[in-house]
């Protein structure tokens, strides 16, 4: 059913809607807050999403305006052309809804996209935090960091410090900056050597491809204080979840962000925010937030004491469930048979492997890349993995929201991974001694009572320790993905224990053998076929 709509509703209503005839439209050129309001109501009125904007939210002369302008207005228009009783009803919906009736869900239905620009590797993962966002951050694979923007180098310097611990600081990271901007072109120089250019190759993906290569070696000179950009896109609901775990956190460099943040979304989504910094609503949150940190801290310490366990592999696998492939084989039979449940799980743990594998064989099909992914049965079973790997790794692995992740805090106690090719290229003495500073400044600043503040100083060449826990569908994505030819060695490294691990440690081999992209192989220049897809995409479209 569509609505009837006179000349001039349907002249007000065409820069608003994708079309006015169909049942299926999208909302253009009005505020997120109306946006999110008209969806708000619509669950609550009989009217269609058209007809509601008409009738409760667009008055009579809004309406004249439009006919005025033509009988079909422009197709973009400000989005101030909603008049302000519009969004005055807006506000007093959400107002009604979501403060005074707590009805969390209507703070879903709007988004903003925020840049956050010269925030912390520190900061970068507690922004990064949220499963319901969507996020990209500046690469150290794409991005050198040898300039000096200002006449400083691209880093944070956190308020905590102050006097001489200051500018020991300030004078370590700029060391540590330098010896990176030094061998950067000398690492270049190395791989040039190493792997010279083939006349048939394009001079752009080779350049490329050293360019990746040489930053990938090096990232770990750089320290976690070194400054990335983030963008994000969240709705009301995500935003307001990670302000108020920011404005309890113990750096003073993620309570400013948050306020900061707060202030610009409240430019766009103000209803949605309300309750964030209210003493006994947001506040309260907040500080219940900080009080379990230092409760769990302190009984941490009382029970647990500075224990150190030595020798641990780079990924253990520290629970699984030993019918776990027998009961993703139930799930994958459940929607096409008339079985319940549990006798599918009792006919599963009855099949012999070949037969296992004989259902998930078919319930994966042929895949024809990694994207083509199987159903939820997958989702029956999960792994847990313990990870000791270098921060720069863990980086790129902490992005992966659909999963449970925590990690420790970075220090240099784990001991740091250094690439081959630094102490081929001849740059294993500087390594050695930017990294030595780093632990040394690091030391300094936690024994003058700033053990949080002293992890910017950490190189992220250093390990941390932290655990990824996911069912096999989200494994079967993460292994996938971060095993493919072109990922950086560290996280290819731990991704392939992982599917290993998988196999020989829990005996799931018929879920293993389904991650059909997972990629064992060694490559010596990570990015060139990548680099060489690339450049074929870009002849093809010129």
């Amino acid at each position: 059913m569509t609505d009837e709509l006179t000349p001039a509703e349907r002249a007000a209503l065409a820069p608003y809607f994708t079309n006015l005839d169909g049942p299926v439209f999208a909302l253009v050129n009005l505020p997120e807050v109306v946006k999110g309001a008209l969806f708000a109501r619509y669950s609550r009125s009989p009217k269609s999403l058209r007809r509601l904007f008409l009738d409760e939210f667009l008055t009579a002369g809004e309406r004249d305006k439009a006919v005025a302008v033509s009988v079909v207005p422009p197709p973009v228009r400000d989005e101030r052309a909603i008049d302000a009783a519009g969004i005055e009803r807006a506000e007093q919906l959400y107002e009604r809804v979501f403060f005074e009736y707590g009805d969390d869900s209507v703070a879903q239905l709007g988004g903003v996209h925020l840049a956050c620009e010269g925030a912390s590797n520190l900061l970068t993962k507690i922004l990064e935090w949220g499963r319901l966002m969507a996020y990209l951050e500046q690469s150290t694979r794409y991005v050198p960091y040898d300039d000096r923007p200002g006449g400083r180098y691209r880093y944070h310097v956190p308020d905590e410090l102050q006097g001489p611990l200051r500018e020991r600081y300030v004078a370590t990271l700029d060391r540590g900056f330098d010896a990176y901007r030094e061998w950067l072109p000398r690492v270049r120089a190395f791989y040039e050597a190493k792997h010279p250019r083939d006349p048939a190759e394009s001079e752009t993906v080779y350049r490329m491809t050293i360019r990746a290569k040489a930053l990938d070696t090096l990232r770990g000179m750089l320290p976690a204080a070194t400054t990335s950009n983030v963008g994000i896109y969240a709705t009301g609901q995500a935003y307001e979840q990670l302000l108020l775990r920011m404005r309890a956190h113990p750096l003073a460099e993620a309570r400013a962000y948050a306020d900061l943040m707060l202030a610009e979304l409240r430019r766009v989504i103000p209803a949605f925010l309300k309750r964030v910094d209210l003493a006994e609503r947001g506040g309260a949150w907040s500080e219940h937030l900080a009080e379990t940190r230092r409760a769990t801290q302190e009984v941490a310490a009382r029970l647990l004491g500075d224990a150190e366990v030595e020798g641990r592999e780079e990924v253990t696998l520290t629970d699984f469930d030993p019918e776990g492939e027998a009961k993703v084989v139930a799930a994958a039979l459940y929607a096409v048979s008339a079985l319940p449940d549990d006798e599918l799980l009792a006919r599963g743990r009855k099949m012999t492997h070949e037969e296992r594998s004989a259902v998930l064989a078919a319930y994966v099909g042929k895949r024809g890349n990694r994207r083509h992914k199987p159903g939820r049965a997958f989702e029956r079973t999960s792994y847990r993995f313990d990870v000791l790997g270098d921060y720069g790794a863990f980086r790129d692995l902490q992005r992966h929201r659909l999963l449970t992740l925590e990690w420790q805090r970075l220090s240099p106690r784990h001991g740091f991974i250094m690439p081959e090719a630094i102490s081929e290229a001849g740059a294993e003495r500087d390594w050695r001694r930017v990294l030595a500073e780093s632990a040394e400044l690091h030391d300094t600043i936690a024994a003058a009572g700033l053990p949080d503040v002293a992890s910017y100083a950490v190189s992220m060449a250093y390990r941390v320790r932290f655990y990824m826990e996911m069912n096999a569908r989200e494994a079967m994505h993460v292994i996938e993905l971060r095993t493919t030819p072109q990922g950086h060695p560290s996280y290819r490294r731990i991704c392939q224990a992982m599917h290993r691990l998988i196999a020989e440690r829990a005996g799931h081999r018929a879920i293993a053998a389904a991650m059909t992209f997972a990629d064992h192989s060694a490559v010596e220049l990570e990015r060139l076929e990548a680099e060489r897809a690339a450049e074929r995409r870009r002849a093809a479209t010129t």
